[in-house]
């Protein structure tokens, strides 16, 4: 089963349960949510306290990506915040460190991602497919919404998808970035199973058939 998770960057911040309202009525299962530190990527968005308020008010999936630096040190409180997911970069920290925050987020019993940029080779994430419950495939350069999708990264997404089969079929496959009706059929077709859509569901004229459309 295919799952959209409507990015709430692209929500209006004055009306934001307005518009998570709206969402679940349309049929989203999941949010994501996009956490920035300006360090990690040039841009700055929510942070666990965001988490703790949309915990009070939805009982969907928090599917949290946190594009911040360092991530170990902060991991807890997310946790502690309500995400279901909660999903760290590849790049953000050592290979020791990143090890040891799948290994904390899990110990709070909160799914642990792992999320690749568009330059980082496949290799890059191999040594800790198995300790995830979700692999994130960049498909812009984070920190911003709105950007074009990247067809060249369609390539690493069928790589993983065969990877995982081998070692960790369960675990889910998401892309993130210029996720619409159109460039969704490609990364299904190529192994994607969780799709990030921001702008163009939250600015869908019919939300409930933008998600019926991308979940088929």
């Amino acid at each position: 089963m295919n799952i959209v998770a409507p990015s709430l960057l692209a929500a209006d911040p004055m009306n934001m349960e307005r518009d998570v309202k709206t969402l679940e009525q349309a049929g989203a299962k999941w949010f994501h949510v996009d956490v920035m530190d300006g360090l990690f990527v040039p841009n700055f968005s929510f942070g666990y306290s965001t988490v703790s308020a949309l915990r009070k008010i939805t009982d969907r999936v928090l599917d949290v990506h946190l594009m911040i630096d360092r991530p170990l040190r902060y991991v807890e409180q997310f946790c502690k915040a309500g995400s279901d997911y909660l999903t760290i970069h590849v790049e953000s920290d050592t290979p020791e460190n990143i090890a040891a925050t799948l290994d904390k987020i899990a110990s709070f019993g909160v799914k642990a991602g792992i999320s690749v940029k568009p330059k980082t080779p496949v290799e890059a994430i191999e040594p800790y497919l198995e300790k995830c419950d979700l692999i994130l495939v960049m498909t812009v350069e984070p920190g911003f919404g709105g950007q074009s999708f990247m067809a060249d990264m369609m390539p690493k997404v069928a790589l993983l998808k065969e990877k995982l089969a081998k070692v960790n079929p369960a675990c889910k496959l998401e892309v993130d970035g210029g996720v619409d009706m159109r460039t969704a059929e490609v990364c299904k077709a190529n192994g994607a199973n969780v799709l990030v859509a921001g702008s163009a569901c939250l600015k869908a004229a019919d939300k409930a058939e933008f998600i019926r459309s991308l979940e088929r």
